[in-house]
């Protein structure tokens, strides 16, 4: 295939994912608000009060980037999982597997769309976050490059589940089981400074606590942990689960029947 080629089958892919989630936006861009919007008004607006303040911030604007973010990954994460198992269910995807497209274009493609889906979503919630916190960005460059990095991890994360998943069932046993504590575990809540010295070693192997510190940093200038030992943390993620993504991609695991 020529460049011109690839990059029609890529844009091709990636407008099919955009118009797959806006089309039904009701269901994929506005649930996601409503429930972080009640993460605000319940640990933000009633709980926060009491809490009082944390490393010295509000509990509010403690808590507003880690709720962003978590918006991001779970939105990144189910709109790959979802759409390219719906194809592989529906066997269309054996259709795009036998084109000339190499495989490399057609996962970017899939994750483009998901990468997507979480920046609008997020940024949504970004919006809708202004409503309970006054916003002060401390690094955007760190703001825009963790999320999206982010965003390509889950959505990364998400394309593995679907290969992997046989039914519709597989496909909510990872965020249910696996995504969620993780993130809930992550420091969206909390600093890990408050828990046990072995607590806050055993936090050091959830990936997403380098996500939330390293976000948070972006807006507020403090984090757990150190900036560029996130940044390694997440690409080496990325590296990882883009080579297994595309092993498996090109053994037709899962795929070809």
């Amino acid at each position: 295939m020529t460049w011109r080629e690839k990059y029609i089958a890529f844009s091709t892919i990636v407008v099919k994912e955009i118009t797959r989630f806006a089309r039904i936006w009701m269901q994929t861009l506005l649930p996601p608000v409503i429930t972080t919007s009640l993460y605000f008004v319940i640990f933000g607006n009633l709980i926060g009060p009491r809490i009082g303040e944390m490393d010295g911030y509000r509990y509010m604007d403690f808590i507003v980037p880690g709720l962003i973010l978590m918006a991001v990954i779970t939105n990144s994460y189910a709109n790959v999982v979802s759409s390219f198992f719906g194809a592989k269910f529906q066997r269309f995807i054996e259709e795009l597997l036998i084109s000339p497209t190499p495989n490399y274009l057609i996962l970017l493609g899939y994750v483009t769309g998901g990468v997507v889906r979480g920046m609008i979503v997020g940024t949504i919630v970004t919006f809708v976050s202004l409503f309970f916190s006054d916003l002060q960005i401390h690094n955007l460059p760190v703001l825009i490059s963790i999320v999206v990095l982010t965003a390509v991890l889950f959505s990364l994360g998400g394309f593995i589940n679907a290969i992997f998943a046989r039914n519709f069932d597989d496909v909510s046993i990872v965020p249910t089981f696996i995504l969620t504590p993780l993130t809930y575990l992550g420091g969206i809540f909390y600093s890990i400074k408050l828990l046990p010295e072995f607590w806050q070693n055993i936090s050091l192997f959830n990936p997403i606590l380098y996500m939330i510190n390293a976000f948070r940093f972006g807006f507020l200038g403090v984090s757990d942990i150190d900036l560029w030992i996130s940044y390694s943390m997440i690409c080496t993620f990325i590296a990882v689960l883009f080579y297994l993504c595309l092993r498996l991609l090109n053994s037709g695991y899962g795929l070809r029947q």
